[in-house]
């Protein structure tokens, strides 16, 4: 992600995208941790309330090292919120509702952050259009750009969780339909596939142009965002 900003050379520009993905990447991981324990804390683990994970308080769910990664190539990860499967009537089922909490939180969020980037992005057009200049100008610029950021991130965060290799929360959900005992065989080795993932990953990051999950991300928040920007757009015209 922040290849991808150095690459535009606009000091000003990588300056106030750094600015604004700061607040947005905090947040997302820390309503991903948390909707992890809250959902945990529904079907009857107590664990992360516990421990103290029911919060928004970066500070207790911001991996430093996952959180560096997520700011540089655009995929990261916090804290797991600790689960005790062992509270639910139906550990494995339970584990997988758990780790989908945090994903689809992740998506329904960056749908509404692409329809908030929308509504700014039309207004921002017709402002354009009609000669509108200086700071509410650039209001409505900073505005669309920090909400399609959100966007992004937040699709970037629930499609990259979703990969179904462990330890991602997809891996939770796919391994559901296992026997148990092919999913234990899986989970033994689960240290050793996330490093070999995140290598490739890394790797991918410098070879291909765009990053797999930016490209989704994008196109996502395009779905979400254009017809409502050439509402607002063709509205004020």
């Amino acid at each position: 992600m922040l290849f991808a900003m150095l690459g535009s050379r606009d000091f000003k520009s990588i300056l106030i995208q750094f600015i604004l993905l700061l607040p947005i990447i905090l947040f997302s991981l820390s309503i991903h941790e948390l909707m992890h324990g809250f959902v945990a804390l529904k079907l009857g683990d107590p664990t992360a309330r516990n421990l103290g994970r029911l919060t928004l308080n970066p500070r207790r769910h911001i991996d430093p090292i996952g959180f560096l990664v997520l700011l540089v190539f655009g995929f990261g990860w916090a804290k797991p919120v600790p689960v005790n499967p062992r509270n639910f009537k139906n550990p494995k089922w339970g584990f997988a509702l758990v780790s989908l909490a945090g994903p689809l939180t992740n998506f329904l969020l960056g749908i509404i952050n692409a329809a908030i980037y929308g509504v700014f992005w039309g207004f921002y057009a017709h402002a354009v259009a009609t000669g509108l200049t200086g700071f509410r100008l650039d209001l409505l610029s900073w505005s669309a750009t920090f909400f399609g950021l959100a966007a992004m991130l937040n699709f970037i965060y629930s499609v990259f969780n979703m990969i179904p290799i462990p330890p991602y929360d997809g891996s939770r959900i796919l391994f559901a339909f296992l026997p148990q005992k092919a999913y234990f065989a899986v989970m033994k080795y689960e240290r050793y596939i996330m490093l070999g993932l995140l290598a490739v990953l890394i790797l991918c990051s410098y070879l291909l142009p765009v990053s797999p999950f930016s490209w989704v991300a994008d196109r996502l928040t395009e779905l979400v965002a254009t017809p409502i920007a050439n509402g607002i757009f063709n509205a004020l015209i």
